[in-house]
């Protein structure tokens, strides 16, 4: 297991004491477990966590030694780490494109499930696990509004397409199971009952029962500064299947990345400098900010002053560039910060467990964060 760091009292505190230059990530593991614990209770069905929201070593250990002993993953390197951190757990390796190695790489760290959501990687997957018992998860897609940006652009099937792959996914001898991603940063309930109701409707034009049912992730964080009601949306799933499948109802499985990890960690980035209007941090869009410009900028901002001054003045609109020579590294928006910002000062951003070290370049070698356990993210 991975080395497990002396816990802070609080970013604030670690941050007069040490005085970073470099983006810090703060951990709480309280509230990791919390996220752990609403999904193990309130879910009805198997809970996986979507490694590529946050890859850190820590993050899998922590969350394995909750008690998580099943993985969402993306690639053999992902693929890897997990089984380095819990040897024995679950593996779903449902990024619906691979390569004939990765399959086999796959296939020899013992992966359990599959997606596909094409007859040609279906057939790939034939080829490379013959005589293999797993599953194969059907991706489909629909046009349907709730999220932050829609997943269906890039992967899924139609319900018509969807329907013939099961079919013959059930033929090969796998094991047919039938999955969906109703976008990032989900807030609308009603999108998952529409999901499950087209899979219903795959499933019978199929004639195929499906083992399992993966609802996907999409389940929503507080970045947007509101605390989402995630025993709804599990209500919502839990009656959408019951009435959809009455007789032979599958497995559900999720797999949360952002709604396990994003709340529970917090981003610092110093001001490097002041320039009218205009604020320069030492991280920015091409390190762990890199989410804002695709989903917009998190809503949960605080202001901890270099020299220990709170911060008086009137908020006023910032311009906020990252530290690189590019003219792009810029925030989408303007960020409302208070008019006596001063270099030195920290601006932490709650709610960036999720996608921000996952997404971070050394364009220009910046990009790094370090990783900080703290006891609270909001010290009273």
């Amino acid at each position: 297991m991975g080395h497990i760091q002396p816990i802070w009292s609080d970013p604030a505190a670690y941050l007069a004491r040490i005085r970073p230059e470099e983006a810090v990530l703060f951990l709480d593991p309280n509230a990791l477990a919390h996220a752990y614990a609403r999904f193990q209770r309130g879910f009805p069905g198997l809970v996986t966590y979507a490694v590529k929201a946050n890859p850190e070593r820590q993050i899998i250990d922590r969350l394995t030694a909750l008690g998580m002993n099943a993985y969402d993953v993306a690639s053999p390197s992902e693929i890897d780490l997990v089984r380095a951190a819990c040897p024995d757990a679950r593996l779903h390796y449902h990024n619906p494109i691979r390569s004939r190695r990765e399959i086999a790489l796959a296939k020899a760290a013992g992966v359990a499930s599959y997606s596909v959501d094409c007859l040609s990687e279906l057939d790939k997957l034939a080829e490379g696990l013959a005589d293999h018992r797993v599953d194969v998860a059907v991706r489909f897609a629909l046009p349907l509004a709730g999220a932050s940006y829609d997943f269906g652009s890039k992967f899924g099937a139609t319900p018509a397409m969807a329907s013939e792959l099961l079919a013959r996914a059930a033929a090969l001898g796998f094991t047919p199971a039938i999955t969906f991603h109703p976008g990032t940063q989900c807030t609308d309930p009603k999108v998952w009952a529409q999901y499950i109701a087209a899979a219903a409707g795959i499933a019978e034009a199929a004639g195929v029962r499906p083992a399992r049912l993966n609802v996907g992730g999409g389940f929503p964080s507080a970045r947007d500064g509101h605390e989402h009601d995630l025993g709804l949306i599990f209500q919502t799933i839990r009656d959408a299947t019951a009435a959809h499948f009455p007789d032979h109802a599958p497995e559900l499985v999720c797999e949360p990345g952002r709604a396990m990890v994003s709340d529970a960690l917090s981003l610092a980035v110093m001001v490097k400098a002041v320039r009218g209007g205009d604020l320069f941090l030492a991280d920015g869009i091409y390190g762990t900010l890199g989410e804002q410009h695709q989903i917009g900028l998190t809503r949960r901002l605080k202001v901890i002053p270099g020299d220990g001054i709170p911060r008086g003045a009137e908020a006023r609109d910032w311009r906020v560039f990252g530290p690189t020579c590019d003219s792009l590294d810029v925030l989408p928006e303007a960020v409302s910060l208070p008019a006596d910002m001063a270099e030195g000062d920290h601006i932490l951003f709650h709610s960036l467990g999720a996608y921000s070290t996952a997404m971070a370049t050394r364009f220009n070698g910046y990009g790094t964060a370090r990783l900080v356990p703290v006891q609270s993210l909001y010290p009273a």
